[in-house]
């Protein structure tokens, strides 16, 4: 029952110190070092995620800048999916649509809305990934203090018995 007190606290985003990891019994270590293994797996999961949308993000900051200097009129493939691209011709590069995810799009009355739209984007991303990866950082060091304090205590209790 004291194992699911401790999960609980990692969980809440609390981080175990040194001193409290000692005063842990050899199988709260374990819980302890496999729920912040877990944590640190998620949370590099979803820096992965957040790079990947920012580069995303910046690909489409750049396909706007490029577009904005394309004339009217001007023939151009467009894409449908990742491998399907159709002739089309831009009739007016000022209105956009903006991809705000899960199917929805915005459309934004200026090319320079569009533009400012990626760039809030992204800032709340860097933002974002920035968080993640401090949290990722002081999870894993949880991790890395409980690993070889377990290690630590596995030699004693072989030594001792």
């Amino acid at each position: 029952m004291a194992s699911r007190g401790v999960k609980g606290a990692g969980a809440a985003g609390g981080v175990l110190k040194a001193s409290d990891l000692q005063k842990l019994s050899l199988d709260q270590l374990k819980a302890v070092k496999e729920q912040s293994d877990l944590e640190v797996n998620l949370l590099e999961d979803s820096l992965k995620k957040i790079s990947v949308a920012a580069a995303r993000l910046e690909a489409a900051a750049s396909a706007l800048d490029d577009l904005s200097l394309r004339p009217k009129g001007k023939k151009m493939l467009v894409p449908l999916t990742a491998s399907l691209y159709v002739s089309g011709t831009l009739d007016d590069s000022e209105k956009i649509l903006v991809d705000v995810g899960t199917g929805y799009f915005i459309e934004q009355k200026t090319m320079a809305e569009g533009k400012d739209y990626c760039v809030r984007k992204l800032s709340l991303l860097k933002s974002n990934h920035d968080e993640l990866s401090e949290m990722a950082a002081k999870k894993k060091n949880v991790a890395d203090e409980s690993g070889l304090l377990l290690q630590a205590k596995i030699k004693q209790a072989s030594a001792s018995a």
